[in-house]
């Protein structure tokens, strides 16, 4: 029998004793989870889980039935992680349930069990904003369901473009290089310019098109007032609004969101351009660093840089939707700037004239920010070829305008105010074309 010495026995005992203290101290190092949600959405799902520190992971499909799981590697569970599976809801076209679980001793294990096939896309982003470090799950629908839902509404075929990587940051597509010819155009480019092959523009008795845009949505809240009212909810508001008066004013009225769901920019002026709009209004509601500023304002496009401080701030801070929102980022080097300044100025130009037919229509509601169209180099706005706007109904950093955006009068108003300053832009448009 072999002799236990004093040494021996010490370092039995401090084995054990690493042994004992590895699990705890491991957890302290591990990822912990500081909150989980889902955004359910016809467009489609994501999944977020937000982490102190960034997260490592592995996913896979399994059939019979349908299942995505997603490993997540130096992680622990925790309380935050163990709430994940409250957040389903039933009406979440994707998702049937979430299991959750400690599959080893340094990996959690999310399965996600499944209505229906999907093609998943799963990222992380790094700290922004209020967010630390995000893993996001997006769940599209599959191949086959996609191409039934794109019948009905062309951002379906968009939201797959995007998520393979094919829609640049202008609105262009890597399959539709081309810029397209607006139906209506009151400035006719002044340059010289090679020919370019353009669509034929359509009739002039054709029905204008209009695309809605309510800022943010999902994952970005927007602003928020000082009693906690969130932006995406004010202005999806008054373009629902906005579209029923277009809608019995005549007109063909789309909405680049209809629901609380995250929507990329560039694919909001795709939906834009893939419907050869006439006219794209994008809507939000301000905020700035100081809770007095208050009033209206209109925005056109400045791709030279903004023509105020103010402009510059809130262009800033739109522009970062992508990154607050969560936007896996792919090459964005297919712009074709050629064919991008042979129509900008021309559009501008009916930009222009679009903000301030709306922007007059705004001043009878509210005061008004500045007296004129303001410019900033707004990513929403970059559309080539169509005359585009940003409003900014008023600032939910004001507690009085936070107030007057809560209420369903103001809003109606402000829908009535962009509707009819749209509807005068687009009679004289028509006019200029006869």
């Amino acid at each position: 029998m072999a002799k236990i010495t004093r040494r021996t026995l010490l370092g039995a005992c401090s084995g054990s004793l690493l042994l004992s203290i590895s699990p705890t101290a491991w957890a302290r190092a591990a990822a912990q989870m500081v909150a989980v949600r889902i955004w359910p959405a016809t467009a489609y799902t994501r999944m977020t889980l937000e982490s102190d520190s960034a997260l490592q992971y592995k996913q896979f499909t399994l059939a019979n039935p349908n299942r995505l799981v997603v490993d997540i590697q130096g992680a622990s569970l925790n309380s935050v992680l163990q709430t994940l599976p409250q957040k389903v809801l039933p009406l979440d076209p994707y998702i049937a349930s979430v299991r959750v679980g400690q599959f080893n001793a340094d990996t959690i294990r999310v399965v996600l069990d499944l209505k229906t096939g999907v093609n998943p896309q799963v990222f992380t982003l790094r700290p922004v904003a209020d967010f630390k470090h995000r893993l996001v799950v997006d769940l599209y629908p599959s191949t086959s369901v996609a191409l039934a839902q794109e019948q009905n509404d062309p951002l379906m075929a968009l939201l797959q473009d995007y998520s393979r990587g094919k829609v640049n940051s202008d609105g262009t597509t890597q399959a539709s290089a081309q810029v397209q010819t607006p139906p209506v155009r009151t400035t006719p480019p002044t340059t010289t310019t090679p020919t370019i092959s353009t669509p034929t523009p359509t009739r002039p008795n054709r029905r204008p098109i209009i695309v809605l845009d309510p800022g943010h949505g999902g994952e970005d809240p927007g602003a928020i007032g000082p009693s906690g009212l969130r932006e995406k909810d004010v202005v999806l508001a008054i373009a629902r609004e906005t579209k029923k008066r277009l809608d019995a004013m005549g007109f063909q009225t789309h909405m680049t969101r209809n629901e609380d769901v995250f929507i990329p920019l560039g694919v909001r002026v795709a939906k834009a351009r893939s419907l050869k709009a006439d006219v794209f209004v994008s809507i939000h509601a301000d905020a700035f660093t100081n809770p007095s500023a208050r009033g209206t304002g209109v925005y056109a496009l400045s791709p030279k840089g903004a023509t105020s401080a103010a402009a510059r701030f809130l262009a800033q801070t739109q522009n970062d939707a992508d990154l607050i929102g969560g936007v896996r980022y792919s090459a964005d080097k297919n712009v074709n700037n050629t064919l991008f300044d042979l129509t900008q100025t021309a559009t501008i130009n009916d930009s222009l004239k679009l903000g301030r037919g709306v922007l007059t229509e705004l001043g009878k509601l509210n005061k008004l920010h500045k007296g004129h169209v303001d410019q900033a180099n707004f990513a929403v706005l970059r559309a080539p070829d169509i005359p585009s706007i940003l409003v900014e109904t008023a600032f939910l950093s004001n507690p009085t305008e936070e107030k007057m955006l809560a209420s369903s009068r103001f809003r109606q108003q402000a829908a009535g105010a962009i509707a009819s300053g749209v509807q005068s832009y687009l009679a004289t448009a028509v006019l200029a074309r006869r």
